[in-house]
């Protein structure tokens, strides 16, 4: 073997070692301002008995979009006008928010991956039609990356990984346990929320350089 491919090799196991991905794996990086999801029952309670949410824009992921419809949300101290729903209608009631939002609410809700919500804190959520008390639902969303199988294959990551990932932009910062989420339905995007964002001055387009812990965690 010639010096040229010891020197490839090496390259390469140092690669592996410490988790540095190469330029072409960098991964977008997408603010996911406070928003709602809404079970059909719920939706009918604050909109009327079969209403169907209109569509504005369509989200990254594949069959998700962004709602006309909004709400207000309530929490002991204070409330927050026009919160997004997110589309389609899922099997439970889950509202994101932003640490800096739970303030505003006098609400201590916990940080959490999507759809983990037992045990949150409570909300309550008023619609054009009526409102609906909610005894858990309200969270901070865990930090995450949203890929396909084929993109986990080239990162060499598995589903409920934590890694660690390196912001590039005028105020790079390093995020840790940011959990990996792998799905055939889903695109390449790391799910921040904008306090996340507001700290590492991360605007549209950002992306960030992926790095592993050595495992599972």
């Amino acid at each position: 073997m010639n010096q040229q491919a010891i020197q490839k090799v090496v390259e390469e196991v140092i690669q592996r070692l410490t988790g540095i991905a190469s330029d072409n794996q960098s991964i977008p990086i997408a603010v996911s301002a406070r928003h709602c999801h809404l079970n059909e029952e719920d939706l009918a309670i604050l909109f009327g008995e079969g209403f169907t949410l209109t569509k504005k824009a369509d989200l990254s992921q594949p069959g998700q979009f962004a709602a006309n419809e909004t709400i207000t949300i309530v929490g002991p101290r204070g409330s927050i006008e026009k919160v997004r729903i997110l589309g389609p209608a899922r099997n439970l009631t889950q509202v994101e928010i932003s640490k800096t939002d739970s303030i505003k609410l006098g609400a201590r809700p916990p940080l959490r991956e999507s759809g983990n919500i037992k045990a949150s804190a409570p909300i309550t959520l008023v619609g054009p039609n009526g409102s609906v008390y909610k005894r858990e639902g309200l969270i901070i969303a865990q930090a995450h990356i949203h890929m396909s199988e084929e993109d986990a294959a080239g990162f060499g990551v598995e589903n409920g990984e934590y890694v660690k990932v390196t912001t590039e932009g005028e105020r790079p910062i390093t995020m840790e346990k940011v959990l990996i989420r792998i799905s055939p339905r889903y695109r390449l995007e790391m799910h921040i929320d904008t306090d996340e964002a507001n700290a590492a001055l991360i605007a549209s387009g950002t992306t960030g350089i992926l790095s592993k812990y050595g495992g599972l965690t």
